[in-house]
């Protein structure tokens, strides 16, 4: 048998055949590693080095003193967050809105990308993918304009609709029942053409031969999509559902922000808006800076979660 000295040469030697076989893989594609560079520079500036930032969380920061001067004050800002009514109120707008988009807005570009993929017609299909797909290109400054306009109790289009078949109009910006219809018909107005892109790629690496074979058994569209199409997308469909858990605990800013108002602030207070009044407008830096840690703790939970979950039933999860 090989004494130690045997076995520890044996290993240093090894370390040296991957350190020659790693410097000789460099030295062939040092132009592609290159391309590296840029990528993880981005990823150390602007997602790694922040997270330095997440120590004002445990610390009464101030301006004056930086993040270093500020006085430690430990967990102090989590039992103040965790004692608010506000907290809880603003959380829970945020996981309905969500769960809303989860139920409604998710499943919108999959039956979207179902009926496109149907289009024979090559310039009928490119023309419809061009109109949905323009809304993602504008922003919410000015989408959030039309949909206002669109909704107006007095001049808008859809409550003139209304009015000609005898209905009163409705204020569906102000009313807190209508407000998250509007925030998530528009979000699927602006979001479900462009999001189809991914699903029509899923589609058109899907085998011919085998919607062949379901039209000899006699399956008609229905069947096809039902039985081929969406098997064939199932991976897709799994991943960006992952995706999508893992912003449950993030509406957005700029949506929200346009389109609310004082008359539903009791459901559109959502973690990012009291992020930017009391963190921004009202200098509570250490305050929103604990809300938002516990925000991305929660998140990294559910993503590890529901990709255990999908794992389980057998499809490829993200890692």
């Amino acid at each position: 048998m090989p004494n130690a000295g045997q076995l520890n040469a044996g290993t240093k030697e090894m370390q040296i055949k991957r350190s020659r076989s790693f410097r000789k893989e460099l030295s062939r594609n040092r132009f592609l590693y290159g391309m590296l560079v840029p990528v993880i520079a981005y990823l150390l500036l602007f997602k790694y080095g922040p997270m330095f930032g997440e120590i004002i969380a445990f610390k009464n920061y101030r301006l004056a003193d930086g993040i270093w001067g500020s006085a430690w004050v430990g967990i102090d800002n989590f039992v103040k967050l965790f004692s608010s009514t506000d907290f809880y109120a603003v959380l829970r707008n945020t996981l309905v809105l969500n769960v809303y988009h989860l139920v409604f807005a998710f499943p919108a570009p999959i039956i979207l990308a179902l009926l496109l993929n149907e289009v024979r017609v090559e310039w009928y299909k490119r023309t419809l993918q061009n109109l949905l797909y323009i809304p993602h290109f504008i922003s919410w400054v000015a989408l959030g304009s039309i949909v206002i306009a669109l909704l107006s109790p007095s001049t808008g289009f859809l409550n003139y609709v209304l009015e000609l078949f005898g209905l009163e109009p409705i204020y569906f910006l102000a009313d807190t029942f209508w407000w998250p219809v509007s925030f998530i018909a528009s979000g699927i107005w602006k979001e479900a053409g462009f999001g189809t892109i991914l699903y029509l790629a899923a589609m058109a690496s899907i085998d011919p031969t085998l919607y062949e074979a379901a039209k000899i058994d006699g399956a008609r569209k229905a069947r096809q999509i039902w039985h081929v199409t969406l098997p064939g997308i199932r991976s897709t469909i799994a991943i960006l559902l992952i995706l999508q858990v893992g912003k449950m605990m993030d509406v957005g800013f700029e949506q929200v922000f346009v389109l609310r108002n004082n008359a539903v602030s009791s459901v559109s207070e959502v973690i990012s808006t009291y992020v930017y009044t009391r963190g921004i407008v009202n200098l509570q830096y250490s305050y929103t800076t604990a809300l938002g840690l516990f925000q991305s703790i929660i998140a990294l939970i559910l993503v590890i979660a529901v990709n255990r979950i999908i794992k389980a039933m057998g499809e490829r999860g993200l890692w």
